[in-house]
């Protein structure tokens, strides 16, 4: 009984040791979202206290007490000034022999008086109309105020928290990205061993810097992010080395080293390969972090991209997704017409959410059981979830788009979209026609009259989620005049899926179409589990593009597309942009990607006469090409992540044919190709081409 009760304290202080990285993190997510609306809420009640009270700007801020004598004689005054005035004269020998004008003294006397007077009176009725209610409605303002500044002030110091806490829990569950997960004991050998060295590599570097940066006579700017990095990257390194020498009892004896090369996190490879860079080639160790930390120069946007995959795990949580697939389910659609579907509808929430990676991680789980549950082959199906997110990400507002007008001043965020929705539109159309070019049996539906009843039944329940989505959207319009828009959607939409939970758990008639074992019951489990689920994700996925900012800032600095300007021929030109875009694709995930092509690329193409939005939507149709292509195809790695090996394992062995049992790697190359060629040349042969 002792031993059972000891082994039951030591599991609870670790589960209790998990969930503090946990709490942190949602504490975290909770004031951005807190700060954030603070701004707008601090706004409005500048305008209510105006309101309220008549000129309420001015008292907001405590006045300046006057400094001036209330009570001043001014005839004693006027003394001891004609008492300087002689002894002041008698010292330079009546040099200045003008005399002591009494009168004029006394007019200016006592309109210092005056003005004194008014000054206090003005005090007077100030502390007169400043009541109780006023102090405490401007301290509530004031604190909004402060909450805003400060987490737009401190974004780096919040991301630098963020993102180690995260990867932290990332590295303890083993749940970095890779190529194929850990199974074999020697898989959980070779890959806990590379992380040591690369988590050492990082945390060596830091710590040099750190002794760099306090030892020179320059005073350091930033103390929390030296010394933060520095511990970060050390509890990364302790984290890996004690997995070292604790395999899981889970991991079966053996393995083999090809497998075990695949489970190697890819942020690991990145950091390995620079490690050696910067260590033996540059021979400047500290120059690791030095480019690490460049990652924290658009704190904001990656703060945006943990609040979107804290977003996709809220939507993980609802029963929004089956919900709109369930409209089509009476249609009896065939799998490659429902696929079309799949590729439509997931195209929004890829837009609100930012990237395509993270409504994989997201909502990827239901495209592919609602896909098998009609029959879809394995292979279609795992290459629609991989394409679930590719068309979105042309699309308002999407993140992406966004960072491509803030980084390059040629192209607004109204163009892009605007040819985006355009791009969209082909991409559909030609997925739509491959679909049906690869279909395998014949194209039939349910008859209208035997499938329209049903399907506007299952539409009924939609209805308050929409009502819901009004009603929080129409809360923030009226009292904060704030729209859901690309710079307000990470903030609106934690808000408006916690609203949904809630109306599910709560207020919801319709029972739920299947019960989901990752999906929670209760309010609280739902958050819990959610926010669980996104610190696992935000740690691998944040962490992989810190590690892919190292590519772009040492990147940046060595290569430099100049050759560009050279070529004279357009459609060579076009050519080459493609080609490299989709190289970029293959290797480096999207912001880091942007970057890169903002920096090496894009002035280069410019100047040479391309179209900054030609240019741009043929770099971001062809970088979603590069996700889904081998050898990374990132898009495919979620898409395994959230699938799993063993459903993976068993699609490898379907198809009869070379294209069936390759079709999630062929099909959306196929796809993403064909759209890549229009976009590319279409322009060129419109005459768009500059």
């Amino acid at each position: 009984m002792t031993e059972l009760s000891a082994e039951a304290k030591r599991a609870n202080v670790a589960l209790f040791s998990e969930k503090i990285p946990v709490l942190v993190i949602l504490t975290v997510l909770v004031f951005l979202i807190f700060a954030r609306t603070g701004e707008s809420i601090h706004g409005q009640m500048t305008k209510l206290g105006e309101y309220f009270w008549d000129d309420y700007f001015s008292l907001r801020a405590e006045p300046k007490r006057p400094t001036c004598d209330l009570q001043m004689d001014i005839t004693a005054r006027l003394n001891q000034l004609e008492a300087q005035a002689s002894q002041s004269s008698d010292d330079f020998d009546d040099l200045l022999d003008s005399g002591f004008d009494r009168e004029a003294a006394r007019t200016s006397l006592e309109n210092q008086h005056r003005v004194c007077q008014q000054q206090y009176q003005a005090l007077e009725q100030y502390e007169a109309r400043v009541t109780i209610w006023v102090k405490l409605f401007r301290g509530l303002e004031h604190q909004f105020s402060q909450a805003s500044i400060f987490a737009t002030a401190q974004q780096a110091a919040i991301l630098l928290v963020l993102l180690f806490f995260a990867a932290g829990i990332a590295t303890h569950k083993r749940h970095h990205i890779a190529f194929r997960p850990m199974i074999w004991s020697l898989d959980f050998k070779v890959s806990t061993t590379t992380q040591f060295l690369a988590n050492a590599s990082l945390a060596i570097s830091a710590w040099l810097y750190r002794s760099a940066t306090y030892n020179s006579s320059i005073a350091v700017n930033d103390p929390f992010m030296v010394n933060g990095l520095m511990i970060g990257t050390t509890v990364l390194a302790v984290i890996s080395l004690y997995q070292l020498f604790n395999i899981p009892k889970r991991a079966i004896p053996g393995g083999k080293v090809g497998h075990a090369l695949l489970s190697i996190p890819l942020y690991t490879y990145v950091m390995l390969i620079f490690a050696v860079v910067v260590f033996f080639q540059q021979q400047h160790p500290a120059g690791l972090s030095i480019y690490f930390s460049a990652y924290f120069d658009n704190a904001g946007t990656y703060l945006d991209v943990g609040l979107y995959l804290w977003c996709g795990m809220l939507l993980k949580q609802t029963q929004i997704g089956e919900r709109v697939f369930s409209i089509f389910t009476p249609w009896k659609l065939p799998p490659e017409l429902l696929a079309t579907v799949a590729i439509l509808v997931m195209a929004i929430p890829t837009a609100y959410t930012g990237a395509s990676s993270i409504i994989i991680l997201a909502a990827g789980t239901v495209v592919y059981r609602e896909l098998r549950k009609v029959g879809t082959r394995r292979q279609l199906a795992l290459a629609v979830t991989a394409m679930s997110g590719s068309s979105g990400v042309v699309l308002a507002p999407c993140l992406i788009v966004i960072i491509i007008s803030i980084l390059n001043k040629q192209v607004t965020t109204d163009a892009l979209f605007h040819w985006g929705a355009r791009v969209f539109l082909l991409t559909v159309v030609v997925f739509f026609i491959y679909a049906m070019i690869i279909k395998r049996e014949p194209l039939r539906l349910a008859p209208f009259s035997k499938a329209w009843r049903p399907s506007l039944a299952n539409m009924r329940p939609l209805i308050p989620y929409i009502i819901v989505f009004f009603l929080v959207s129409l809360v923030y319009s009226i009292f904060l005049e704030a729209h859901l828009d690309q710079f307000s959607a990470p903030i609106m939409l934690p808000v408006i899926l916690f609203a949904i939970i809630v109306f599910e758990r709560y207020f919801a008639k319709a029972t739920p179409i299947y019960h989901d074992p990752e999906r929670s019951d209760s309010v609280g489990g739902a958050l819990t589990r959610a926010m669980s689920d996104a610190s696992e994700h935000i740690g691998a996925l944040l962490f992989l593009m810190a590690t892919f900012i190292i590519m772009t800032s040492l990147g940046g600095k060595v290569v430099s597309a100049t050759f560009i300007t050279e070529i004279e021929n357009k459609w060579l030109l076009m050519t080459c942009l493609m080609f490299m875009f989709v190289a970029v694709g293959m290797f480096m995930e999207s912001i880091a990607a942007i970057g890169l092509i903002s920096l090496a690329m894009a002035p280069f193409a410019y100047q040479a006469g391309v179209n900054p939005v030609h240019f741009w939507m043929t770099c971001l149709v062809a970088l979603e090409l590069g996700y889904l292509t081998p050898p990374m195809n990132l898009s495919h790695l979620f898409t395994r992540q959230i699938v799993g090996e063993t459903e993976c394992g068993k699609a490898a062995e379907e198809g009869d044919t070379f294209f069936y049992r390759h079709e999630r790697l062929i099909l959306p190359i196929m796809v993403m190709g064909t759209v890549l060629l229009i976009v590319t040349f279409g322009p060129v042969i419109a005459g768009l081409y500059s």
